[in-house]
């Protein structure tokens, strides 16, 4: 019986249809790196989270694998070009979770437009600032997406209802999108009042918001991230809210998130300013977490990895 091994903490969905399948699964969520590369002897497949990162050493070193998966779309802990060129097939599941980050992205803009979060903690606070916290309607703006894969599509099919005018940028898109304007770089940093990043993190795609590109753009902007936090230059950003070129910046995704992890001990003086600055909107890397997304995730991978395995 080929064997499987979970190392994640998933819907029992992956499982339950791995074994339905005829595989040999087994979930052990705590492994580090030599734990993993021992655990995996002998497994076809293997479902990896993001703690782990998987590169030639770990690929070599469990030569019975066949397939690795991770249950999400982030695939920057594997090295997916080696593993590939050696046998080893590559899944993610962005179908799962594409329209909770959807729905989160156009969430995090309508706060920042209307100045929820603002509003919300002045009330509390007994402050009644209605003229201060004056907003602005989505209608009449252009919104400019950066990456027209499962995210950026699931954003601009939501963003239709409210009548604004969508673009998109993809470098590596050669079909277009049904409705949705397609456009080079220089365009959208032209006429854009929103800018949208839904793309993998990659060396071509580190600092992708820099002081470069905010120079870049002919209007002030607001700013969504709900890709990976280091798309998304901070130094620059801080900049960019300072000077008012960015108007605000709503962010699922911070270039630090787990200051330990990241060896920081303390927070950086700039993440303690978007932490601190009135027109940001932050959440804990939850656009894509909701109850339906957890399953499907799940469930998404699990007919990949058995399409493949079998």
């Amino acid at each position: 019986m080929m064997k499987i091994l979970i190392a994640d903490r998933t819907h029992d969905v992956l499982e339950k249809r791995l074994q339905e399948a005829g595989f040999e699964v087994s979930v052990e969520p705590d492994h580090d790196y030599q734990s993993l590369a021992q655990a995996a002897q002998g497994c076809v497949g293997l479902v990896v989270r993001s703690k782990v990162n998987i590169d030639k050493a770990f690929i070599d070193a469990v030569p019975s694998l066949r397939c690795i998966g991770r249950v999400g779309a982030g695939m920057e802990t594997i090295d997916v070009d080696y593993a590939e060129a050696h046998g080893v097939r590559c899944l993610n599941s962005p179908e799962g979770n594409r329209d909770a980050v959807g729905e989160h992205t156009v969430g995090l803009l309508l706060a920042l437009l209307d100045n929820i979060a603002r509003a919300d903690a002045e009330v509390r606070k007994g402050m009644w600032q209605r003229e201060a916290n004056r907003g602005r309607e989505l209608g009449g703006l252009t919104v400019g997406i950066i990456g027209m894969g499962n995210m950026g599509q699931a954003f601009a099919r939501r963003l239709t209802g409210f009548g604004c005018r969508v673009m998109y940028y993809d470098k590596y898109r050669e079909d277009e999108v049904k409705g949705i304007e397609q456009v080079t770089l220089e365009r959208l940093q032209q006429e854009a009042d929103v800018v949208s990043f839904h793309v993998p993190l990659t060396d071509e795609t580190h600092h992708y918001l820099d002081a470069t590109f905010i120079e870049a753009m002919a209007k002030p902007f607001y700013l969504l991230n709900t890709s990976r936090g280091a798309v998304v230059d901070t130094e620059a950003l801080v900049a960019g809210l300072e000077s008012g070129k960015v108007l605000g910046a709503g962010l699922d995704v911070l270039e630090y998130e787990n200051m330990q992890a990241d060896g920081l001990g303390e927070v950086p003086e700039s993440v303690q300013y978007l932490m601190e600055c009135p027109h940001t909107v932050l959440t804990p890397h939850v656009a894509g977490w909701t109850v339906e997304s957890k399953y499907k995730l799940a469930a998404v991978l699990a007919d990949k990895m058995i399409e493949v395995l079998k």
